[in-house]
């Protein structure tokens, strides 16, 4: 017979559904919330709200920043922020259903480093979309597969769910992204070219716009994030780029292509599917870069 479940551990379960019904949160981000308040649940012992206090918040922040006791690496500090972020969110929870619980507010958010974005230069940019060359439906794929990157600023996952059946006359894509929230992506003519070639290539029944090919360049299967991503190292090493590269720094140049030519940041925001500003705004350092290059180039010349 299964032990009884705790006060607890019912409002955290309520709580999930919350967030997945309610909220219409992914199953992902679901199951990342369940790790992070499971974790802490098991670490103070929790039974019902009332044994959440500050002392047990505190200790627990403290462990999150130490070393486990089995040797592996201490959490970096972005990633302790999660937990404790699910929890102060579990928290207003509880406020919001009237519950007895100790306030979200007590529960200050650590200070995290600003995220650092890594764009690649625009002749790389170049090299790395010219790289696939032939006619061969494996070059084919990679120069639509990195044109559409590019043009679109897709997240790896929303690549690859791209169904085969597209409207590419319109020029234009409704995406499903993070949350389940439909946004508008377009296809610039370099894409939509690189991707109608490649689909004439095909002469498979496969229903997404992707796919995983063999060794013989035959049809597999959707692609997957992972082939996906090494698509993208391999054709960034045969253009000579001599560092690491993923998928992701395609959206980030995506994002500070626009910005740097002059696009509203409120419109990049919806072009990337991002649910807050502040997320946009870590492109912008790196337009203020070039601006700090343009005044450096231009500002003062005529005097002595």
């Amino acid at each position: 017979m299964a032990p009884a479940m705790t006060e607890i551990g019912k409002l955290l379960r309520d709580y999930l559904d919350y967030l997945e019904i309610e909220k219409n949160r992914s199953p992902k981000t679901r199951e990342n919330y369940e790790r992070y308040l499971r974790r802490f649940v098991a670490f103070s012992g929790a039974k019902t709200p009332r044994d959440i206090t500050d002392e047990t918040v505190r200790e627990f922040r403290k462990a999150l920043a130490r070393p486990p006791a089995d040797g592996g690496p201490t959490l970096k500090r972005a990633t302790q922020s999660y937990y404790v972020i699910a929890l102060r969110n579990f928290l207003k929870y509880l406020t919001k259903r009237d519950i007895a619980a100790l306030a979200a507010e007590k529960v200050e958010l650590p200070k995290v480093p600003a995220r650092q974005i890594e764009t690649l230069a625009y002749a790389d940019l170049e090299r790395l979309l010219a790289a696939p060359k032939g006619t061969a439906l494996r070059a084919l794929r990679d120069r639509a597969v990195l044109e559409t990157f590019f043009s679109t600023g897709l997240r790896l996952s929303e690549l690859c769910a791209l169904p085969r059946r597209l409207d590419l006359k319109r020029g234009e894509i409704s995406v499903r992204g993070k949350g389940d929230k439909i946004r508008v992506v377009f296809i610039s003519a370099g894409a939509r070219a690189a991707i109608e070639k490649y689909l004439a290539a095909r002469g498979d029944a496969e229903e997404k716009l992707f796919v995983s090919l063999d060794k013989k360049d035959r049809v597999i299967g959707p692609i997957t994030p992972r082939a996906a991503e090494r698509l993208v190292a391999r054709r960034a090493k045969e253009a000579g780029i001599d560092r690491p590269i993923h998928a992701h720094q395609l959206r980030h140049s995506f994002a500070t292509d626009l910005l740097m030519n002059g696009a509203d940041i409120r419109a990049v925001q919806e072009l990337l599917g991002h649910s807050n500003i502040s997320t946009t705004q870590i492109y912008t350092h790196l337009t203020n870069q070039a601006l700090r290059d343009i005044h450096k180039a231009f500002h003062g010349k005529r005097r002595g």
